[in-house]
């Protein structure tokens, strides 16, 4: 094996041993140093994509997609940037761009070839998915546009936090079309959040031209987000390079001096075909190709230099020859390097710490009094802010004097004031989005989502951003959101307040998920997520915020809930019922009826979804002989299915009668109670399904 290379320094400029001659007038005021400099991470950026391709032509590669074209503005704002103290959220074109901020290009190979030292992915995603801890670059993902709103949340948790920190955030021009960019644009416009958006438009997204996109004048994105104020535009020629650090050097002087964001539309070019998978030839002619050609920002910055005597002609030469050298050296060193481990696979899906296991849980104390769920989840939400200065609580109508539709966060940002507890625009992506990137720079977002018929939006920011940041960066990065919701019939809301949403968010490797029944549960659950290190989908059953059965005495402040034990809240022996939320109390009024006739049920209450005691379901199961797996979202592909796959797996010996399934319609819920009393599994309903079952 060889050792790994030394990284070039700096480019030297070699002219026989002669100062090269020439005025730096013209170069903003740039040394000779930084102008060969600039040009040396431009052409290392276009060497390695050349080694790249030609690596992908030998088989020792398989994708990549060149940002040749680019290189000017990327490098220019990569100059500019504060490495570590600033934050990236580069798109899969910037490898130039992290270059500049200080990236190696073993590091570039090492992640090319998906090598078990890659340090950006540790070979868990695709080549471009650029990444570095020590210079606050998040791991990023495949789907377009998901950056920009973590971009926000990580400026705007320096910037509550005093830090004055700048944070680049770029795509193409076809990603503007996402819905995502202009929700990141408005916040950040609205707050004045050091953000800088950078759109390199090359005027082609994949194979659709700039004008199947933009609505911009002349296709124009700058054009388009004039609106929003305190927002900067500018449009620039991204293939010149002292144009482009020209503009870099204005937008983070303007966001960092506090004035607002900045937008810069950089018009570059595409000297390359989308990815190694496409064939542009099919779909742009000869003529546009010719016409990019001609504006290759290399070749522009190079002829530069050598006019004005920074550079000859014959140093040029021994120049590339050198990082050809470098480059050459750097994928030899990398492909000798060994594959990932096949066990790895199954690590950092979640927090390997062992903060979950440490966590003192269900301390003895004096009982309180009792409470509506509503208010328990109030004051654990009191009593943690109290405790972590880091947890920020925002969403939709949260703050005071509104407080939350259902008055969960009543009080909190009197108590906290408007900067930790505040109300975030309408717009559920953006509420998940933001939080995400909080929650990459250290703070512990809960955020509240109305109605979980609403959550929707957000549901790539949760699915493809918060769950996948430990996994995607190999533990690089974490993302522990907690996410309250409102979900659940029986309060008459339907169609559109109505909705259960638990089995969607199980099939989600990476979050964990309460689905609390009674207040004291509710509060020591919502307490023991928010000091966790893993994101936390927290189901609060709405028909159960104010309800008698559900209101019993609280725990004090150190009183928590394990995720993954369940709670047999009524022993018994002839059957079991496995349920969760409002359904544990419709099973006790049906069990109270059965037991009046001399039938004996045992209840257990999960708890949580996932982790998903099975333990204690099973015993339960193992006990009694007959189970009925019982929750009120639909029947087809409910949660339940999950659990009753489990009994018939590891309890098939114990049973006495099928394992039986009882759950909502498969039908919308309706808004009338005649209707909703229909499709929801209500107690005397349940009650006919255990008389059924325990008659077998």
């Amino acid at each position: 094996m060889s050792n790994k290379p030394e990284e070039i320094a700096e480019v030297k400029n070699k002219n026989n041993g002669k100062a090269p001659t020439g005025k730096l007038d013209s170069f903003g005021g740039l040394t000779k140093d930084q102008l060969m400099n600039a040009l040396r991470v431009m052409s290392l950026g276009r060497t390695i994509d050349n080694k790249v391709l030609n690596l992908l032509k030998q088989g020792k590669s398989f994708f990549h997609i060149p940002g040749s074209g680019h290189e000017a503005t990327q490098v220019a704002f990569g100059l500019n940037m504060k490495a570590g103290t600033d934050w990236g959220f580069p798109y899969y074109r910037d490898m130039a761009f992290m270059l500049a901020l200080g990236i190696k290009p073993t590091d570039v190979f090492l992640h090319m070839l998906a090598r078990e030292a890659d340090p950006m992915t540790g070979g868990r995603q695709m080549p471009c998915h650029w990444a570095s801890k020590e210079l606050n670059v998040p791991t990023q993902s495949s789907p377009t546009g998901t950056q920009y709103l973590q971009a926000v949340g990580t400026a705007l948790a320096d910037k509550k936090r005093g830090i004055n920190s700048v944070t680049y955030v770029s795509s193409g021009e076809g990603t503007t079309s996402e819905g995502e960019f202009h929700e990141a644009v408005n916040w950040a416009s609205r707050e004045k959040i050091p953000v800088i958006f950078v759109i390199q438009n090359n005027k082609w997204a994949i194979s659709v031209p700039v004008q199947g996109q933009t609505a911009g004048r002349g296709g124009s994105v700058a054009e388009m987000v004039k609106g929003y104020d305190n927002l900067l535009t500018m449009s620039i020629d991204g293939t010149n390079f002292l144009e482009a650090h020209a503009a870099a050097k204005t937008a983070f002087k303007y966001a960092r001096q506090g004035k607002g964001p900045v937008l810069v539309e950089a018009n570059v070019v595409r000297l390359f075909s989308h990815s190694s998978s496409d064939d542009q030839k099919k779909y742009r002619s000869q003529e546009s190709l010719e016409e990019d050609l001609k504006k290759d920002p290399i070749e522009l910055f190079s002829n530069k230099l050598i006019d004005k005597g920074i550079l000859t002609d014959l140093a040029y030469e021994e120049f590339k020859k050198e990082l050809a050298n470098h480059v050459n050296e750097a994928a030899d060193y990398a492909l000798k390097q060994p594959d990932p481990k096949a066990e790895d696979a199954l690590r950092y899906v979640y927090d390997e710490s062992g903060k979950r296991e440490r966590l003192e849980y269900e301390k003895e104390g004096p009982e309180g009094k009792p409470m509506v769920m509503v208010d328990a989840i109030n004051h654990a939400l009191r009593e943690e802010m109290e405790r972590n200065d880091k947890i920020y609580v925002f969403g939709q109508d949260v703050a005071d004097g509104k407080g939350g539709v259902f008055t969960a966060t009543k009080g909190l940002s009197t108590q906290f004031g408007n900067d930790r507890v505040f109300n975030s625009p309408l717009a559920e992506a953006s509420i998940e989005g933001v939080a995400n990137g909080m929650a990459l720079a250290g703070l512990k977002p809960a955020v509240e989502i109305q109605f979980g018929d609403y959550i929707w939006p957000a549901f790539m920011q949760i699915r493809d951003e918060q769950v996948m940041y430990r996994y995607r960066s190999n533990n690089l990065f974490e993302t522990p959101v907690v996410t309250r919701v409102a979900v659940g019939g029986f309060i008459h809301g339907g169609l559109y307040h109505s909705q259960n949403i638990e089995a969607f968010f199980a099939h989600m490797p990476g979050i964990l998920i309460a689905y609390p029944s009674n207040a004291r549960d509710a509060k020591g659950l919502l307490k023991t997520a928010l000091r966790l290190n893993d994101p936390v989908l927290f189901l609060e059953h709405k028909g159960l915020y104010r309800q008698s059965h559900a209101t019993v005495p609280v725990m004090g402040a150190e009183y928590l809930v394990p995720f993954g034990k369940a709670s047999v809240v009524k022993e018994g022996t002839d059957l079991s019922i496995i349920t969760y939320g409002a359904m544990v109390h419709e099973s006790k009024f049906a069990a109270k009826e059965l037991e009046k006739e001399g039938h004996s049920i045992e209840i257990v209450d999960i708890r949580t979804i996932n982790p998903l005691d099975t333990e204690t379901i099973y015993n339960s199961v193992k006990k009694t002989g007959k189970v009925l797996v019982l929750h009120e979202d639909t029947l087809f592909a409910g949660f339940g299915a999950e659990i009753a796959a489990g009994i018939a797996d590891n309890c098939f010996q114990y049973l006495d009668a099928p394992v039986k399934r009882f759950a909502g319609t498969d039908t919308p819920i309706p808004y009338h109670p005649n209707l909703e009393n229909v499709v929801l599994p209500t107690r005397g309903r349940i009650k006919t399904e255990l008389e059924e079952l325990l008659a077998y």
